[in-house]
C-alpha cells in the first residue's frame, strides 16, 4: 500500500480524488506497469507529451502526490494559487530556468516525486518524439533519484478507452555524461512508443 508523504498539498490531496476520479469515468484510461513506480523516495517520472490531459494521466497512476513542471504561463493571475495549490513547478520555457531546476532539486531532496515532459511541449509534429531537453537527467543526477520512463499512446476519447500509459523499470543515472544519459532515456521512450 502507497504511503502519504508529510507535506503533500492540501489543495492536491482534496481535489485529487474528484478529478481523478471524473478523469477515469470520462476517459477510461489503460494504466500499465505501475508497479514499476516507487512507493517511497525519490522519483523523476519522464516521457512523451501528447496532450494537456496527460497531468491527470499520470496522478490517476499513483497515490503519491506528482508534482509537475509546467510552464510559467499558468501561473499568472487567478490560476496562480490553483496551480501552486497542486505542487506544481513553474518553468520558463524560454531560457534555461536555474530557478526551476532548484525547486524541482528540492523537492525529490524531500523525497517526492516530479512529473516532467523532456520534450518541453505537446508532440504536434509527425516524429515519433521530439528531443528531449536535459532536465529530467539532470535533476535525476544531482539528487541521486531513479527515472521511471513512460509512454502515452492513443487518443483521449470521452467514454472510449482510447489512451493508456506504460510505465517501465527505473532507471538510474550510471555516469556523468548527461548528454549520454539523456539519449539513453529518449531512446527507451522512443523505442516503445516504435514498438521496438
Amino acid at each position: 500500500m502507497e504511503k502519504k508523504k508529510s507535506g503533500e498539498p492540501v489543495l492536491y490531496r482534496i481535489l485529487r480524488p474528484f478529478l481523478v476520479g471524473l478523469f477515469k469515468l470520462l476517459y477510461k484510461p489503460s494504466i500499465i506497469g505501475k508497479q514499476h513506480i516507487p512507493t517511497t523516495g525519490r522519483v523523476v517520472l519522464a516521457g512523451n507529451h501528447t496532450n494537456n490531459l496527460d497531468c491527470f494521466l499520470l496522478a490517476a497512476s499513483t497515490k503519491r502526490c506528482v508534482h509537475f513542471m509546467a510552464k510559467d504561463e499558468l501561473f499568472k493571475g487567478v490560476f496562480a494559487f490553483f496551480f501552486r495549490g497542486l505542487g506544481a513547478i513553474p518553468v520558463n520555457r524560454r531560457t534555461k530556468d536555474a530557478h526551476a531546476l532548484s525547486a524541482a532539486r528540492d523537492t525529490l531532496k524531500d523525497d517526492k516525486i516530479i512529473g516532467i515532459f523532456p520534450e518541453g511541449t505537446i508532440n504536434r509534429t509527425d516524429d515519433v518524439i521530439m528531443p528531449f531537453k536535459l532536465g529530467a537527467v539532470k535533476m535525476a543526477s544531482d539528487t541521486d533519484s531513479q527515472i521511471v520512463p513512460f509512454v502515452i499512446k492513443g487518443k483521449y476519447k470521452i467514454f472510449d478507452r482510447g489512451v493508456k500509459v506504460i510505465f517501465y523499470p527505473p532507471m538510474s543515472i550510471e555516469n556523468d555524461d548527461l548528454i549520454a544519459e539523456n539519449k539513453r532515456l529518449m531512446e527507451c521512450v522512443s523505442n516503445a512508443l516504435s514498438g521496438n
